[in-house]
């Protein structure tokens, strides 16, 4: 049960005490007696500094009350169940399943939630749409970034209604019944990304059960038990198992996806969980793609003789993946071939070059994050998709620093000229999203002409 404001202060030491450690003034702790509530920014210092819980704070969500393991509220046909014993009631759409447990975040795109669901960076996660109207254009054959679906479930607020776009080719429902995956509808999602945003991305099972019946305990305690993706290698279980050509460009209207049949350079692609769209966008800029699995070494990847080298995004922690993919990628760079490198790339570049990464309270995940160049002052609007992070204290001489994200400072671009590599934390790409940061394909190309 939450605690009142009084507690708190009374806890941190009295109103001078409190309103120093927090960094406010004993005004605003007026505010928060008389109102009694404090605003959610506040939450995080509260609970690193008293050893309270978020279940705690005044103004929590309060929980529904456990249920019969075998009975569910009425009308409540599908739930997400988080460790903590948060229990969020709504109606299943999809496969009738239980998810493995996963990490639940929030997207906050407007557009492309079908490139979203195929994003292999996913892998691993349950995502949140903060975006109410997803399933309204269907699905169909050509927007995929994967095969299948990369991620364990996804979650919505108002029920899917029927598509309505002519290249709609499947109702969302039945392409997740077709792909084994669940969703949940009916759900206040505001109140779902306030407590991710406020108290960081739990574990969470989606269970939608043919018959009805729900054993939350058992479903608490596996949501509960689940490592999380700190330490967790994913790239082996989304990655190619074999080597392969790819030539497909870019959708263009009205004529769909082309062919590079002149390409000036060979790329080899090493697949760490990589978007078709990717491979689509190096092909328009006038590549050979060859991709590889993420378990290539440098002499696997050598051996193909290519111009320049692409390390793709992915999911899990980079440095889980790191212990085989940072002696394959210093291979790659001694042999001094130009290297370019997206999210999971970009950070597996960071190790091989002698920095450190670390796991962000939140993650960027939403095709409107704001970048800045630092070179030009540029600001783009770029797609993301990342848990983790390059630690810029922990780069070594020589390595630029050439990104910021102007909503938390993170790196989100790197650059090592005597190496002839650059990486960025974003998706340049746009799938979905802008196309600010196309300019970065072209730029891998020049690097390969010898211009850079």
């Amino acid at each position: 049960m939450p605690t009142t404001v009084d507690h708190i202060i009374d806890r941190l030491g009295g109103a001078e005490a409190a309103a120093r450690r927090l960094g406010v003034g004993t005004e605003a702790l007026r505010k928060w007696r008389q109102n009694g509530n404090i605003p959610t920014r506040h939450w995080p210092a509260l609970i690193q500094a008293t050893g309270l819980s978020l279940a705690d704070m005044p103004g929590a969500p309060q929980e529904i009350p456990m249920q019969d393991p075998n009975s569910a509220p009425q009308g409540a046909t599908a739930c997400l169940v988080l460790g903590d014993g948060a229990v969020f009631w709504g109606r299943g759409f999809g496969a009738h399943t239980t998810s493995e447990p996963a990490e639940v975040c929030f997207n906050t795109g407007m557009t492309g939630y079908q490139e979203t669901l195929t994003d292999p960076s996913y892998a691993g996660q349950i995502i949140t749409f903060t975006f109410p109207h997803i399933g309204n254009v269907g699905t169909n054959g050509e927007d995929l970034e994967a095969a299948g679906i990369a991620a364990r479930g996804l979650v919505v607020k108002q029920d899917v209604t029927e598509p309505s776009n002519w290249r709609s080719a499947q109702k969302l429902d039945a392409w997740l019944r077709a792909q084994g995956i669940a969703g949940l509808s009916g759900v206040d999602t505001r109140a779902l990304t306030a407590r991710i945003r406020d108290g960081g991305a739990p574990n969470g099972i989606l269970c939608h059960p043919a018959d009805g019946r729900f054993d939350l305990p058992r479903l608490i305690e596996q949501a509960k038990a689940w490592p999380g993706l700190e330490g967790m290698d994913l790239a082996k279980t989304v990655s190619c198992t074999q080597s392969y050509s790819w030539d497909e460009t870019e959708w263009v209207w009205p004529t769909g996806h082309g062919r590079q049949v002149a390409p000036r350079h060979h790329v080899v692609a090493v697949d760490y969980g990589a978007k078709r769209n990717i491979l689509r966008c190096l092909a328009a800029a006038g590549c050979r793609v060859t991709v590889v699995p993420a378990t290539a070494t440098a002499e696997d990847i050598l051996r193909h003789n290519p111009d320049g080298v692409f390390l793709s995004n992915g999911p899990g922690d980079p440095a889980a993946t790191g212990t085989y993919a940072v002696p394959a990628i210093q291979g790659v760079l001694a042999a001094n071939k130009p290297v370019f490198g997206i999210c999971l790339g970009h950070q597996l570049l960071g190790l091989a070059l002698g920095g450190r990464t670390y796991k962000l309270a939140r993650g960027h995940r939403g095709a409107n994050q704001p970048v800045q160049e630092l070179a030009t002052g540029r600001v783009e609007i770029t797609s993301q998709n990342h848990g983790f992070a390059v630690d810029e204290a922990s780069l070594p001489a020589g390595v630029t620093v050439t990104h910021k994200s102007l909503f938390d400072s993170s790196n989100e671009g790197i650059a090592c000229p005597d190496k002839r590599a650059f990486s960025v934390q974003y998706h340049p790409e746009a799938s979905p999203g802008p196309t600010d940061s196309h300019y970065l394909f072209h730029r891998f190309v020049a690097m390969m002409d010898g211009e850079s």
